[in-house]
């Protein structure tokens, strides 16, 4: 195991055990909790064994995550949390370069697990076709 992918790992553990930490006092004053719509979202350029991996919790009530959580929450309300049905966006260009991009989200939405793997040619596309979800650098 490399020292990032034991970077990374540690670093889910300690976001997961932080949300749970988190849980305890919070469970009597929030009847809501654990949250039922969140994901676990990572964006890594190049190839899946690359260190070039961003990552963050996405949760959706209140919308928390990262700088465009509102509208992600938003769009995957209205996909019912399948982010294969968020619609494409269209009157968007993306130039024709390689530069893959592998996105993976892992969660809950409305009691339901959500897994989700795609390699999209170009950042550009992946803002395409998973809207704001994704967008971890915005």
């Amino acid at each position: 195991m490399t020292i990032s992918t034991t970077v990374k790992a540690v670093r889910g553990s300690l976001l997961a055990a932080a949300l749970l930490a988190g849980a305890a006092p919070a469970q009597a004053a929030s009847p809501g909790f654990p949250p039922t719509d969140w994901l676990y979202l990572t964006v890594t350029k190049g190839d899946a064994r690359s260190p070039h991996t961003r990552d963050t919790l996405l949760l959706c009530d209140p919308p928390q995550g990262h700088a465009r959580a509102a509208d992600a929450c938003t769009e995957l309300a209205a996909a019912d949390g399948d982010i294969a049905r968020i619609p494409s966006k269209k009157n968007i260009f993306c130039p024709m370069i390689y530069a893959p991009v592998t996105v993976h989200a892992r969660g809950e939405w409305n009691g339901r697990r959500v897994e989700y793997t795609q390699t999209f040619s170009s950042a550009c596309v992946m803002a395409g076709r998973t809207g704001s979800v994704f967008a971890l650098d915005a």
